[in-house]
């Protein structure tokens, strides 16, 4: 949370916690804080699970394991490969052909990402894959993957990369 809030936070805009367990409560909000983010209007209680047993409406995103991901590249299909990990993260290696723009930059780079295409997010091992996804969904892409274990798995799975 301390890490990923300026990313995706406004300070113009009210914040609703969507937490699992209310112990963390008091920590986000005090992150939060501090951060200078003081609109914290309140949290979800029981977290998603809660959403979910309430009726209410949801989105998600899809879900791509590495061999799929390969899968489709194998198959020629219209994918963008958006891997937003750090400048040294991919200079150590990447896919080829995959487009490079770091999480923490994605809002302010969408007219680099097609929306009306698939795009399949890759990290490390999938988390910053996943906030690069919700950005993506959030400013109106339609068809937006989570690599799941991202580069570990790609790695383990003994498919290629470059430094090129």
């Amino acid at each position: 949370l301390p890490v990923f809030a300026g990313w995706v936070l406004s300070y113009d805009k009210p914040i609703l916690l969507v937490l699992e367990d209310q112990c963390h409560l008091e920590r986000a909000v005090r992150y939060l804080i501090r951060a200078g983010y003081d609109w914290i209007v309140g949290y979800l209680k029981g977290g998603v699970e809660g959403f979910y047993n309430a009726g209410f409406p949801t989105e998600h995103m899809e879900l791509l394991t590495v061999h799929q991901l390969k899968a489709k590249i194998d198959r020629g299909e219209e994918l963008t490969i958006l891997d937003d990990r750090g400048q040294d993260e991919w200079d150590q290696g990447h896919i080829k052909g995959a487009k490079h723009i770091y999480v923490g930059h994605i809002p302010e780079r969408m007219s680099d990402i097609p929306k009306d295409k698939p795009v399949a997010m890759f990290c490390n091992v999938g988390h910053r894959a996943g906030l690069g996804a919700s950005i993506l969904l959030r400013e109106g892409c339609r068809e937006v993957y989570n690599v799941l274990g991202s580069m570990t798995a790609w790695k383990a799975a003994g498919y290629p990369i470059t430094t090129e």
